[in-house]
């Protein structure tokens, strides 16, 4: 990937795209013979792709390109294409055609010849790159039938860039779309980045922050599209279509007009001008992504309107072209009195949305974050999910390690998602796990997928931390197969982006399995959130969005700890969910320790489910994440020997920074209930 970038292999650049050279000499060259010529006889860009990828990655792998050839001669090799573009294809795949959608792809495998077929050429993109990674862990490949589907329609990436080049929570450099107030980009470097997104299947990028300022507005204005499309160009080769964050009062601060009212007749007019010019320049683009009437940002309920009414007016300029609109149900009040213990953050986005339900276009979908709050290291899942039936739903996480140690700390979120995803929201009283939900097939809607924040920027391993690589990695391979499971997702990603070696695969992939668990050890325990430094959000600050206009989100004082969120006796947000998962969290004596105090405020002399108290929780774990944490970097220089010293400096020291960061949170943490509680530690151990 990308010659312009010096050391690309000792930088990580290449990630989980390395193609690591096999070790073993006789299976390279019984592999480089199999795999000795390529036939196709498409034109397609996207094929061309995929043919291109193939000829570099086999001929880093088994240390010989393979030869292209024209499909009728080919006898040993591999033939790739579309099914209906080409007749030997069609022969070998032509079966399964009706399984594999408009994006997934067949790999069958037998006397010397692999096939690659696929209805659309994005599925025979799909498919290359998924052959490529069989031989990258290793796999065997005689007689080899694959035949894959992704289970989610939309599998999108949110930039939060902005155009002076910052990047909103951004924890790996600059951006890499954006300079100065310009649009300014190594097309080579985007390119690499649409083949890191396209070889885990994503289809989908917005390109601009949530947060869309004065000059971002004019991005859907002759100013900016013509470099816009010029970026949505390199993207669609890759199989992926170009979104764009939009200022819901840019009918007043980019046309002109003198209202944003989304059921004036102007306002309505000056969308579709929008959408048409748009479309006459990207002839693919998505649609847009809209944050309105949150954090400060302009919507509908200037004038009285609702959410819908904001999102059908934009869905009704994009829909003649097939456009979506993804409109964001992260809106609460952010200007609340702490003093007033009904008001409750986590009940916002259902108050809001519920009574919505069935009124949004069928091109509209409502992007819900994972959990109610703002992707804590520990919330509950949203209870949206199962609750809106009639409705297009995508689930958002965020990529980018905002409050799970900002790339700094090594912390592997797959588990996270996965644990969210097989949530069972018990709707209609059968399994109906948040996956089923999200996809659309529980309650049969036609749209449906994953959003996420990003984690890359300019830094030359893209994501800053080398190991914060897997969470995109794991993200993309989740949102295609969200019944794989984290320990897989790890092993795969250490294997291409690390070493294929297997001490080195074993030994990463063990510390991202528990590094999950060890962050959130030593900060913020039992389903608390925010315990840090306001603004930049990193480091523990126990009261530092205690008391603010944002919110109130432990209580603590000298009798106890956590929020009441019961129906009956707190905010009510526990009755949210359906059926026995409302039961459950209302209940003290049922609700999961890990949420204790997200539902429930207790005495720190409180016995959990454990059977420790809430207080003597609170130190062990402290004390113990910290231990733990200091353990990464152990293990991390046990694999010194075992990859390029590039690779190996990087990540060591970002794991003995996190380690001595551990330290400080624990003593914070710990100092903190020690003297608020006035009850000591029973193991006797150093709290200041």
């Amino acid at each position: 990937m990308g010659s312009q970038q010096a050391n690309v292999n000792l930088a990580g650049y290449k990630a989980w795209l390395a193609m690591h050279a096999r070790e073993d000499v006789v299976q390279r060259k019984q592999e480089a013979t199999r795999y000795g010529w390529i036939a196709s006889s498409e034109h397609h860009e996207t094929v061309v792709a995929a043919v291109s990828e193939l000829v570099s990655g086999i001929g880093a792998m088994l240390g010989q390109e393979p030869r292209l050839i024209e499909p009728e001669y080919i006898e040993q090799g591999i033939i790739i294409g579309t099914i209906e573009g080409n007749v030997r294809i069609q022969a070998i795949c032509g079966d399964v055609t009706g399984q594999l959608g408009p994006e997934g792809f067949v790999i069958r495998a037998s006397a010397g010849l692999t096939a690659i077929g696929a209805n659309t050429p994005a599925g025979v993109l799909y498919g290359a790159f998924h052959l490529l990674r069989l031989l990258a862990l290793g796999n065997k490949m005689e007689n080899l039938s694959v035949i894959e589907r992704p289970a989610n329609a939309l599998r999108m990436i949110n930039q939060w860039d902005n155009v002076d080049g910052s990047i909103e929570r951004g924890y790996a450099g600059k951006s890499i779309f954006y300079a100065d107030g310009e649009i300014v980009f190594n097309p080579e470097r985007i390119r690499d980045y649409a083949r890191l997104l396209a070889s885990v299947g994503m289809n989908a990028i917005a390109i601009n922050n949530v947060n869309v300022h004065r000059l971002e507005s004019h991005f859907i204005t002759e100013a900016f599209l013509p470099r816009i499309a010029e970026l949505a160009a390199i993207f669609r080769t890759y199989g992926i279509r170009l979104y764009l964050s939009i200022n819901f009062a840019s009918p007043i601060e980019v046309g002109g007009v003198l209202t944003a009212d989304p059921l004036e007749v102007d306002v309505r007019q000056w969308w579709k001008e929008r959408g048409a010019e748009i479309y006459s320049l990207i002839p693919d683009f998505g649609g847009f992504l809209v944050k309105a009437d949150s954090e400060n940002r302009p919507g509908p309920f200037t004038y009285g309107r609702n959410h819908a009414d904001g999102a059908n007016m934009l869905a009704e300029a994009l829909a003649p072209y097939g456009g979506v609109v993804i409109w964001r149900c992260f809106v609460y009040d952010c200007k609340q009195d702490w003093r007033d213990r009904s008001t409750d953050r986590a009940r916002a986005a259902y108050d809001h949305f519920m009574p919505l339900d069935g009124e949004f276009h069928s091109n509209v979908l409502l992007q819900i974050k994972n959990g109610p709050m703002d992707f804590q290291v520990r919330e509950p899942v949203s209870p949206l999910f199962g609750a809106m039936e009639r409705t297009n739903q995508l689930i958002e996480f965020q990529i980018t390690q905002e409050y799970t140690g900002q790339q700094l700390h090594l912390c592997y979120l797959v588990p996270q998602w996965k644990a969210v995803l097989d949530f069972d929201t018990l709707a209609h009283g059968e399994a109906s796990p948040v996956k089923r939900i999200v996809d659309g097939t529980f309650f049969g809607r036609p749209y449906g997928g994953f959003a996420a924040v990003s984690n890359i920027g300019c830094d030359g391993n893209w994501t800053g931390h080398l190991l914060a690589q897997a969470n995109l990695y794991g993200y993309g391979r989740l949102a295609w197969n969200p019944e794989l499971t984290a320990e897989a997702i790890a092993a795969e990603w250490a294997a291409q982006a690390i070493s294929p070696n297997a001490q080195a695969v074993h030994t990463v992939c063990s510390m991202m399995m528990e590094s999950l668990d060890i962050y959130e050890s030593y900060t913020a325990p039992l389903g608390v959130g925010w315990m840090v430094n306001p603004d930049h959000h990193y480091g523990p600050n126990v009261d530092g969005y205690e008391y603010d206009k944002w919110g109130t989100y432990h209580f603590a004082d000298r009798d106890g700890v956590g929020v009441d969120r019961t129906v009956a006796s707190g905010t009510g947000y526990a009755g949210q969910y359906i059926g026995d998962n409302a039961k459950m969290y209302e209940s003290l004596g049922r609700c999961p320790d890990e949420l204790l105090l997200f539902f429930h405020h207790v005495p720190y002399t409180h016995k959990l489910q454990s059977g420790v108290t809430v207080i003597q929780h609170i130190y062990n774990t402290h004390f113990d994440g910290a231990e733990r944490a200091a353990e990464l970097a152990e293990k991390w220089q046990a694999l010194r020997h075992l990859m390029p010293a590039g690779l190996y400096r990087q990540t060591e020291a970002r794991l003995l920074e996190q380690a001595e960061h551990a330290k400080e949170w624990r003593d914070r943490i710990n100092t903190y209930f020690y003297r608020k509680s006035g009850i000591a530690d029973a193991w006797g151990r150093t709290i200041y």
